[in-house]
């Protein structure tokens, strides 16, 4: 067998709509495995130095990750689901960044100045929410306390809302060459229902001055599952978004748990489409995306041929973190903020979910970590070969094999026998030394994965 070096032109088959029924199924995003609900609070700040120290001491060459979480919002979307502060009082931001500032202080302490850094990412909330002086001020300290390496990713979340060109201009000038826009869907009535009104005019005109002030790649974020929308809604939508062209498109499924996230509870489930609405939707939008020309990553993700990232598809680089599918080699992430999640070596932690907890920590000149996890010799294994079929949609065997020291038939026997069945649906090509997935596999890739997930 030959790998998955390019994506076919051609829009899913009927046969494709058919398996995406029958196996399009909730489960996790795989940004890390385990995932996120696996951590333990036995995992403290005294854990979170010792790893941060023998990164340190090991590697210390090896460019870095940076995510910087900024939690706030001036306005509620009723769909979210991310750790975010709604407010309209930005004098809330400076106590914020005295915080971060205190927690850069801490982490380099146990990890060393002038490490390189390779990605760094701007997340939240909306980090848009920050003026461009403060702004200013985070980027000035994330440069004294580590040097950015020349090619180097450096992208922010942006809510279209809060930005102008003006404002774009200054994030280029602060280093920034990676924007992601939060779109969702451009229908009036879909806009309303979820309380994040923005206009088609609005966003073309941002994206044409950033590639006017030569961003290097614009993602766009779409969502589908949100209430009033209709398959012939979402159709119109991702015909705009392909006439915008953006180089990078993420394509979300919307999951309603109001149980768990109080704003969802505003959303009235009547208005939510139906399960073969979704379905539909999800089958329209992949094949409206590839015939725009756009190359399928995987997951959720597409981008055009030339993008960077569909590049790191084709030549067997693709990687996967907490912000999605990457071109950076699988590196360390350090991360900053309310909430925030890392991953140094072997371990993962996250910080505290609220400001209070946030701040009384750092007050106490301790590292924010309230939970995390340590990974097993089996956990190692298992991330390496879902990684394997998130980014390559390709697990060989000897690789695995030499640096686990296992045999795959041994230990994956279940998983095995269960691809057997997927293979017969025409998701996956058994091999004696290496399973790949289809071109319809590819677009259930997760399920692929899940397999191999003991913790489900």
């Amino acid at each position: 067998m030959t790998p998955l070096t390019h994506q076919p032109a051609d829009a899913p088959s009927v046969h494709t709509e058919e398996l995406l029924r029958r196996f399009d199924t909730p489960g996790p995003r795989y940004t890390s495995y385990p995932t996120a609900d696996r951590f333990a609070e036995q995992f403290g700040p005294a854990d979170a130095v010792r790893v941060l120290q023998a990164r340190s001491r090991v590697g210390s060459g090896e460019p870095l990750s940076l995510y910087v979480h900024i939690p706030f919002c001036e306005s509620l979307c009723y769909y979210c689901g991310c750790n975010k502060i709604i407010t309209k009082h930005h004098e809330r931001a400076a106590e914020y960044l005295d915080a971060l500032e205190t927690e850069l202080a801490l982490v380099v302490g146990s990890l060393g100045s002038g490490r390189p850094v390779s990605q760094l990412h701007f997340g939240g909330g909306s980090p848009t929410f920050l003026s461009d002086a403060e702004l200013s001020r985070v980027m000035n300290g994330l440069g004294a306390a580590f040097e950015l390496t020349p090619d180097s990713e450096v992208s922010i979340e942006v809510d279209p809302r809060t930005v102008t060109p003006d404002r774009l201009a200054h994030f280029r000038a602060l280093g920034f060459n990676l924007l992601s826009f939060g779109v969702q869907d451009f229908d009036p009535d879909v806009q309303q229902a979820v309380h994040r009104v923005q206009s088609f005019e609005m966003v073309r005109g941002l994206m044409q001055s950033a590639r006017e002030l030569g961003y290097v790649s614009i993602n766009a974020d779409l969502i589908y599952g949100l209430p009033k929308q209709t398959p012939a809604s979402f159709a119109r939508t991702v015909q705009q978004i392909g006439e915008l062209r953006p180089d990078r498109i993420a394509l979300y499924a919307y999951a309603h748990l109001p149980e768990r996230f109080k704003p969802q509870r505003r959303i009235a489930e009547v208005d939510l489409p139906t399960a073969p609405q979704r379905i539909a939707m999800l089958g329209d939008a992949i094949a409206g995306l590839l015939a725009r020309g756009y190359d399928y990553i995987g997951m959720d993700h597409f981008a055009l041929p030339e993008d960077s990232l569909a590049v790191a598809k084709r030549e067997g680089r693709l990687h996967r973190n907490f912000q999605g599918y990457s071109t950076q080699p699988d590196c360390d992430v350090v991360a900053l903020g309310v909430s925030a999640i890392g991953r140094v070596g072997g371990s993962y932690y996250q910080n505290a979910r609220t400001l209070p907890e946030y701040y009384e920590s750092l007050q106490q000149d301790l590292l924010p970590v309230v939970r995390g996890y340590a990974l097993t010799a089996d956990d190692e294994l298992r991330r390496d070969v879902i990684m394997a079929w998130m980014c390559q949609g390709r697990v060989e065997f000897a690789p695995i094999e030499r640096k686990h020291r296992v045999r795959m038939s041994d230990c994956f026997a279940a998983e095995l026998q269960c691809l057997r069945g997927m293979a017969s649906s025409g998701l996956v090509v058994l091999g004696d030394d290496a399973i790949e997935v289809t071109t319809s596999g590819w677009f259930l890739v997760r399920a692929v994965a899940m397999l191999f997930d003991r913790h489900l």
